[in-house]
């Protein structure tokens, strides 16, 4: 396939759906793009060389896979649609370097994916316009599993975009990115409007660059025990740090108690969460962790 103008990507896209009788699904998040200079900012912002493995997760009609295909030196794309198999398989049969699978990215296996398919890759990157309704969770996943990954450049939310790049004390600011900023560095790289998807979804998205850390960006002791302490910080927002961990995590200890683990952290128990560093996080997790059965 030729480079394309986006009137022509969003006419191939409109004329390969009406072809294989293909109807959209909301409830897959099934919003197919159509500007080529987002393609190629994706493409740059991925970094590929000549030896480079990709893991495309929802490649819809092959936009992307297509560019990803020119640059890579095998690609492997994941789609739970069974519909659209049909349709990928024909694209890229004069491509055996583009892999496609059928399945869903919150049970397959991929690390057995990656060590079967991308063997002799390196470095392995994930390049992918994510599904709105799944994009929290397949990126937890795929960074908790400690996949052999080197960097994950994703279309999202522009507001899932903004968490993740967000600044301790502003609204945006959550658990996704304490998360995030705890196993990569973060770059934003370009807004996407709403305008440029087939079929135009309600909210524009944001393309975004995750560089995964050789490791953690802070030390923890206890990695459950830090993330139980974000995700109470952030489950009660407009509560003091000594309520929220008093109602969301320490049900039934003494407040004064917490109180006291947190002075000895050196964070003030009426600051909120929201308000709490990555590194203010680890250090109150490892003295929570020095605290003998403070969690079963």
């Amino acid at each position: 396939m030729l480079a394309m103008t986006e009137e022509r990507i969003a006419e191939r896209t409109r004329r390969l759906l009406a072809e294989h009788g293909l109807h959209l699904k909301k409830s897959l998040g099934q919003n197919f793009l159509t500007d080529r200079q987002v393609l190629d900012r994706m493409i740059e912002a991925a970094g590929m060389g000549g030896d480079t493995g990709v893991l495309e997760i929802g490649p819809g009609i092959g936009a992307l896979t297509e560019r990803l295909a020119q640059e890579a030196k095998k690609v492997v794309a994941v789609e739970l649609d069974q519909r659209l198999l049909p349709l990928l398989n024909q694209l890229f049969a004069d491509r055996p370097h583009v892999g496609i699978h059928h399945g869903d990215a919150m049970e397959i296996d991929f690390h057995r994916l990656i060590r079967e398919q991308l063997a002799g890759c390196s470095p392995i990157h994930v390049v992918a316009n994510l599904p709105y309704y799944v994009t929290s969770p397949i990126l937890m996943r795929l960074l908790e599993e400690q996949l052999p990954l080197d960097r994950i450049v994703i279309m999202i939310q522009k507001e899932v975009a903004e968490r993740m790049m967000a600044e301790p004390g502003s609204k945006a600011y959550g658990a996704l990115t304490v998360a995030v900023r705890y196993y990569t560095t973060t770059q934003w790289v370009t807004r996407v409007p709403a305008h440029v998807f087939v079929p135009r979804p309600r909210v524009d998205s944001a393309v975004v660059r995750l560089d995964v850390r050789p490791r953690p960006a802070v030390s923890v002791r206890n990695e459950s025990l830090f993330f139980a302490v974000v995700r109470a910080a952030f489950g009660q927002r407009r509560k003091t740090l000594s309520n929220a961990l008093s109602h969301g995590l320490f049900t039934g200890k003494q407040k004064g108690k917490i109180i006291g683990w947190l002075e000895e952290a050196g964070i003030d128990p009426q600051r909120r969460g929201e308000t709490l560093s990555l590194e203010e996080f680890a250090r109150l997790a490892n003295r929570l962790d020095e605290v003998e059965g403070v969690l079963i």
